[in-house]
């Protein structure tokens, strides 16, 4: 008799939650049997445009391009999404390169820092995340018994971000071998730390003084989260690289970019390595350019909504009676509620998704990711939920 063989099982980084998830529409996602869950994740920010939005789909169902594209072979639509990038963002980028994600954006971003001053180390923020290739690991949350060697070219910076800390910051640069800074401009996985403008103003100034490129992780932070179309407009910093992702496709496709100034992105196209076999696959590049067009064409009542529903947040969390009171940072609808115990962020969000609104959190801090389309029905209706938990 054969021996039974046994399944594969799908391997993940934690336990899962126990939220099955079947569809999704506009501000919810749906369950088993027609289970509807309000959104406060947005995938952690994929989602910034509603989910199942019209255009997007029938962009795709509409589609008739190639199924794939070698990438030594030209297409246009490339050309056309690499453009529509350098619109929207700060005018200072203007060469993108391709990627499938998040990470591999960051592994390009350090690959062309070090091309392009001929350094290699770097620095970040202490817990800071940047996504999970080895690269991404090195200059973020990894293991640091596992990347000792990788991790001792990155020196970690512990908040706060203030002009003060920045004085650490030179004392590093000075020696002249560090590539680039990277960080989010506003720190999601850190629970929205948003940094005083006083340290990026000196660190701008360090950074052009002694050679070191800026890096700006906008991965979770772009196209709209903070209530800037890029949250490095909050403190008026042109970098020298930006890395995007999760959002840029509304969530129907895998995409990541880098984009970078013009002389960091010759030195890239002289120098570097950056071939990727599904970077910007064609399907991937309709959701994007469906997602982005809108966009362009409607940023500023786009980003009226979103700071008039941060407005709205504000308000009703500050008047939120909570067993534990938490500490509440808001910039657009990056909403992170610090609270004295795990304990407590956990219970609530136990009890939320009991009563089908569905949050997100880390250690002691809840973290609100509304649908930057969310309409302000929902959101209120969301919020109730919220406080029937507190």
């Amino acid at each position: 008799m054969a021996p039974r063989r046994r399944s594969a099982q799908l391997g993940r980084d934690s336990d899962s939650e126990n939220i099955a998830i079947v569809g999704s529409a506009d501000g919810y996602q749906i369950g088993p049997r027609g289970k509807r869950f309000i959104d406060f994740t947005a995938g952690w920010c994929v989602g910034n445009f509603g989910w199942n939005s019209r255009g997007i789909r029938a962009a795709l169902r509409d589609f008739r391009g190639p199924a794939y594209v070698f990438p030594e072979y030209r297409y246009a639509d490339w050309d056309e999404l690499a453009a529509l990038l350098g619109d929207l963002a700060p005018s200072n980028l203007r060469r993108c390169f391709r990627a499938t994600g998040g990470s591999e954006a960051v592994d390009l971003a350090l690959q062309a820092a070090m091309v392009h001053t001929g350094r290699r180390k770097f620095i970040s923020i202490e817990d800071a995340y940047h996504g999970n290739t080895i690269g991404a690991l090195s200059v973020g949350s990894g293991d640091r018994d596992t990347l000792r060697n990788l991790m001792s070219n990155c020196h970690r910076i512990k908040p706060p971000l203030t002009r003060r800390s920045a004085g650490g910051v030179e004392t590093l640069l000075k020696r002249r071998d560090v590539a680039a800074i990277i960080m989010e401009p506003i720190s999601m996985n850190l629970g929205v730390m948003v940094p005083e403008a006083a340290f990026f103003t000196r660190v701008a100034a360090l950074c052009a003084r002694y050679g070191t490129l800026f890096i700006a992780d906008e991965v979770a932070t772009g196209f709209g989260r903070t209530g800037k179309l890029f949250a490095v407009e909050h403190f008026n910093l042109k970098p020298d690289i930006m890395c995007l992702a999760k959002a840029i496709t509304g969530g129907h496709g895998a995409m990541g970019a880098m984009m970078t100034n013009a002389a960091v992105g010759r030195s890239m196209q002289e120098r570097g390595h950056f071939y990727s076999t599904y970077g910007w696959h064609p399907m991937s590049v309709a959701a994007a350019l469906a997602t982005l067009r809108p966009l362009r064409r409607g940023r500023r009542r786009f980003l009226t909504h979103v700071n008039a529903l941060s407005a709205l947040f504000a308000t009703q969390l500050a008047a939120i009676r909570f067993q534990q009171k938490p500490q509440i940072r808001i910039r657009g609808l990056a909403i992170a509620l610090d609270f004295a115990s795990q304990r407590e962020a956990s219970r609530i969000v136990k009890r939320a998704a009991e009563l089908g609104l569905l949050l997100t959190s880390q250690d002691k801090t809840i973290l609100l990711l509304p649908p930057l389309t969310i309409s302000k029905s929902l959101a209120a209706e969301g919020l109730s939920m919220l406080r029937t938990c507190a």
